[in-house]
């Protein structure tokens, strides 16, 4: 684990987020860290897509790096 220094401002929106989201400061950051992480990896995928990924990979034991940079089977 480590430290990650972000501005008062984006920990203010965590903050609002966390609350409003029921979860942990430190689970929103992950949260929106793993969208963004998915986004860079597939800019082809929308919101919708990296959801139903981040859902895929939870039922299949959790998110991991290699296989989320291999290109994902996107079901509607």
């Amino acid at each position: 684990m480590g430290i990650v220094k972000i501005s008062d401002q984006m920990h203010e929106s965590l903050r609002v987020a966390s609350h409003a989201l029921s979860r942990s400061i430190n689970a929103q950051a992950e949260h929106w860290m793993r969208i963004g992480l998915l986004a860079e990896l597939h800019p082809d995928l929308d919101h919708r897509e990296i959801s139903l990924l981040l859902i895929r990979a939870e039922q299949a034991g959790g998110l991991d790096l290699l296989s989320a940079s291999a290109k994902p089977e996107v079901r509607p």
